[in-house]
């Protein structure tokens, strides 16, 4: 006689019999890990997980200063206000640092610090590309957003800031030096993003060339000039909301898709 524990010819693994380990009501796909045990799999469970790698690490140096203020300050409420401080200062520094474009990792980065003003935009509906290839030639975007006021192409510039920056006559000059070729290149970048995704949605849409500069005062926070933008950088989430809407989410989604098939990845 078959026994009870067959189920449609089959006969439950080994595996299966067994209890499954704490961790792997965690880490679902530490499971069926063979051969280990359970403080390794734990571990390696931990590991595999890059977030929680990061929070145990930040947990560890907020409760080491929260100890280490309480025992000096003798008041345990002082080192666990210490130690909350802490962990949320870590959190805020990383979110700043951290870059979905390797390359931009480097501190200082203009096209990081742009970024990080970007990732607040994405909670309010915008749909955003970074470090983007434009298409017949080999300039890049460094922000495609979309959003209910439009389509914009931020290039993300680091100046000198003991260098003045004025428009003279349509010229932008940054000190003495004439900065009218930026202009140009971001133009013709915004251009051919504009064509390409024009052709792969089938019908035209606008996208609105403009340069975020870091470094140099500036009399404005933002300027129009020859058909750019031009932004103080610190200003750019202020310029993207201002104006007036243009497009519905549906409109949105469809050119950010098209977006991102008519201008790959750079990097």
């Amino acid at each position: 006689m078959e026994s009870a524990t067959r189920v449609n010819g089959t006969s439950p693994s080994p595996d299966d019999a067994r209890p499954h380990r704490p961790e792997a009501l965690f880490f679902p796909n530490q499971r069926n890990t063979r051969n280990v045990s359970g403080g390794r799999a734990l571990y390696g469970a931990l590991r595999s997980s890059e977030s929680a790698r990061r929070w145990t690490v930040r947990s560890g140096i907020a409760l080491a200063v929260g100890l280490a203020t309480g025992l000096l300050a003798t008041d345990w409420r002082i080192g666990a206000t210490f130690a909350i401080l802490t962990l949320v200062g870590i959190a805020v520094y990383k979110s700043r640092r951290e870059s979905e474009v390797p390359r931009w990792r480097k501190p200082g980065a203009a096209q990081r610090k742009t970024e990080a003003q970007l990732k607040v935009m994405k909670q309010l509906g915008y749909r955003v590309l970074h470090a983007r290839s434009v298409p017949g030639g080999n300039g890049q975007i460094d922000h495609f957003i979309v959003g209910r006021r439009g389509a914009f192409a931020i290039d993300s510039e680091s100046w000198d800031k003991r260098l003045p920056l004025r428009n003279k006559l349509e010229q932008l000059y940054h000190g003495r030096f004439n900065k009218n070729d930026r202009i140009d290149e971001a133009l013709e970048e915004a251009k051919r993003a504009e064509e390409a995704i024009n052709a792969e949605l089938g019908r035209e849409i606008k996208v609105r060339a403009s340069l975020a500069i870091y470094g140099p005062g500036m009399p404005w926070d933002s300027h129009r000039l020859r058909g750019v933008d031009i932004i103080t950088g610190t200003k750019v989430r202020k310029w993207l909301r201002s104006g007036r809407d243009r497009l519905t989410d549906t409109e949105i989604e469809e050119i950010y898709q098209a977006a991102k098939r008519a201008l790959p990845p750079r990097y």
